[in-house]
């Protein structure tokens, strides 16, 4: 088993080595690399699930060591970590042979596939570590390479700019985490994640409290919530791949793995678990709204994916942690289906992202239309597929905790479902709905057709995840319908969800997640079905206004943040730079340098050439010093 967790996480890290230091190898063994090593990746992790029996902790290596603070590099396999290992290397190797044919006429492919590699490798190692300083450095890890994959393109400045939003941004919680870290060690003298939480019965709730609350404000950050939410939505900056893995595989779910791997010790305090409980819905809803106003096709799936964050986050605070790791895991497998479909779209459409220039495409682009479709009735939670299992099973756990908060949160997160089904659908038909003499009235002529022929595997790889989305709900089945290998394999993690609930009151509430999500259909071919389709994209040359605008500008929350912390900082900096360092540091210094020249030049003065002059600075020089001693013998 030590060899197997060593190709598991080696893989990655080996491939992206090889494209980085053999730069002149040829184009397509470098693909073949970087693409085998992930899959290579995904057999060893098969090779490990199937060879699992218990929980297994191995020492590759010794890292960190310093008096009473150890941190070796220890990789821990447990049911979690190897179902999510599981995903990520599945869908990441999808990821991978899709980006050969996006990426087929770009000159960085090199580098990108460097940055993609090595994404994985980091968020393997997040995932396996034993302790908390290696969990930190596979953190980090996912951090800096999703800063550098967003501005991959960094020639457009704006493609820069999102990048380094997104690593600012993420900073913030990275901070808090940093804070639990240390605290955690000075507290309980070691930082393995096992011992952790097996430690916290002994430590005052109110400690638990504020460590509970840091790694919140971790998670907040990394996996784009409330309050740390602004720049997700500009990560789209980068190619449409990343996009996916970001959203689908890494990076926004380690917040949501944080707060599960350590819910044994945070789970002890009510008040961390409700501000989780609270965060996930309220950002869920407000992802949910966001989507339902954008233009941009991508920017609709950023908020998307912060809303279905939200649904997990809200799994993990009542504590249901197998329906919100069963929500993660069929999230991947739909979210990436929508997102490498859109990017089909978009290479198709010459990078045209605006919905409302699009529409007639589900004739002319059938093999995207249909995999697209599946992962549209999973995110909008049609009945039977597998989202509306996995979201279904969150649900059912808020409502199961009773109390007038938790009945107040399973409301607003039935009514994020409804919205969902609405902005999912409205997408849709936008896309491909209507017709080509619809989709013309805002680009005669242009729109309504695809430009380019896509490569071949761009478009099968959309196939086996629409499979696994469509039937992912067999994974994790509610009690009336035989349960699923998932709710057993995650069992000691904590309630599926739907765990103690009467089948007739699992099929009620089954009932009325799948009326909100065809409801929410239905509402969507109202407005943007058929042919109002027209009238829509007639309606959308006119500038948004009152809440359409609100909704479209994030709630204005960038905004506000531009008011409350940027322009002050630039202010100050202003300050600091034209007013202190060169209004009296650069000027002092000039001003000084400036009499220095001038009592330079006056003393040069006297170096005229006149014998007259040196005899009367020599006596006035010698009667100074007479004078001087004489003063001082007196």
């Amino acid at each position: 088993m030590k060899l197997i967790l060593e190709l598991i996480l080696l893989l990655p890290i080996l491939g992206s080595l090889f494209n980085l230091l053999l730069g002149r190898a040829p184009r397509r063994l470098g693909e073949t690399v970087a693409c085998g090593a992930i899959w290579g990746s995904f057999a060893a992790t098969l090779a490990a699930a199937a060879a699992y029996d218990s929980p297994v902790t191995t020492e590759i290596a010794s890292w960190l060591s310093a008096f009473d603070f150890k941190a070796p590099l220890v990789l821990y396999l447990d049911p979690l970590s190897l179902a999510l290992c599981l995903m990520i290397t599945f869908v990441c190797g999808l990821i991978h042979l899709y980006a050969v044919g996006y990426m087929h006429d770009d000159p960085g492919y090199r580098r990108f596939f460097v940055l993609l590699n090595l994404f994985v490798a980091s968020m393997l190692l997040l995932v396996l570590a034993a302790n908390l300083p290696l969990l930190y450095l596979g953190w980090e890890g996912v951090g800096f390479c999703s800063y550098a994959l967003i501005g991959f393109w960094y020639q457009n400045p704006n493609n820069a700019t999102a990048g380094r939003k997104a690593f600012i941004v993420t900073r913030i919680g990275d901070v808090g985490l940093a804070l639990a870290i240390v605290w955690i060690f000075q507290l309980f003298g070691t930082t393995s994640i096992t011992l952790v939480n097996q430690m916290g019965h002994g430590v005052p709730v109110s400690i638990i409290t504020g460590l509970g609350l840091l790694m919140l404000l971790g998670a907040m950050g990394k996996s784009a919530q409330l309050p740390l939410m602004v720049w997700l939505p500009d990560a789209m900056a980068g190619p449409t791949p990343v996009s996916a893995q970001i959203h689908a595989a890494t990076m926004v779910t380690a917040g949501v793995y944080l707060l599960m791997r350590l819910f044994p010790l945070i789970g002890l305090s009510v008040t961390v678990t409700s501000a989780i409980a609270v965060t996930g819905a309220l950002t869920a809803f407000y992802g949910a709204t966001c989507a339902l106003a954008q233009r941009d096709l991508k920017r609709i799936l950023a908020f998307s994916t912060i809303s279905q964050i939200g649904y997990m986050m809200l799994g993990v605070g009542v504590g249901a942690i197998t329906a919100a790791s069963f929500h993660l895991i069929e999230h991947a497998f739909f979210k990436a289906l929508l997102f490498l479909g859109a990017g089909c779209v978009i290479t198709a459409m010459d990078h045209e992202q605006d919905v409302f220039r699009m529409g007639g495409l589900s004739r002319t682009m059938p093999a995207t239309f249909y995999p697209f479709l599946a992962g549209a009735l999973c995110l909008a939670g049609l009945p039977l597929t597998g989202g509306f299992f996995s979201k279904d099973g969150i649900l059912a756990a808020v409502w199961q905790q009773g109390g007038t908060l938790s009945l107040g949160l399973y409301a607003l997160g039935l009514l994020t479902a409804l919205i969902t089904a609405i902005y999912t659908f409205r997408m849709v038909f936008l896309v491909f709905g209507g017709s080509k003499e619809a989709s013309s009235l805002s680009s005669p002529g242009s729109m309504g057709r695809a430009h380019h022929a896509l490569p071949v595997v761009m478009q099968w790889t959309l196939i086996p995840l629409a499979l696994f989305g469509l039937g992912g709900g067999l994974l994790n089945l509610p009690a009336y319908l035989g349960h699923g290998l998932l709710q057993q394999f995650l069992a000691p993690l904590g309630a599926s969800g739907q765990q103690g609930l009467s089948p007739a009151s699992e099929l009620l509430l089954s009932g009325m997640a799948a009326l909100v999500s065809l409801a929410g259909i239905a509402l969507a071919w109202v407005r943007f079905g058929g042919d109002r389709r027209k009238q829509r994209v007639i309606e959308a040359r006119q500038p948004a206004r009152g809440v359409h605008a609100f909704l479209l500008g994030g709630w204005y929350v960038d905004d506000l943040y531009r008011l409350l912390f940027v322009r002050p900082y630039v202010w100050v900096s202003q300050v600091l730079w034209q007013r202190v360092d060169e209004g009296m540091v650069d000027k002092g210094f000039d001003q000084m340098a400036a009499l220095l020249g001038r009592c330079g030049r006056g003393l040069g003065s006297w170096s005229c050439g006149r014998l007259y002059i040196y005899l009367l600075s020599l006596a006035t020089g010698a009667a100074l010093f007479i004078g001087w001693f004489a003063l001082v013998a007196l």
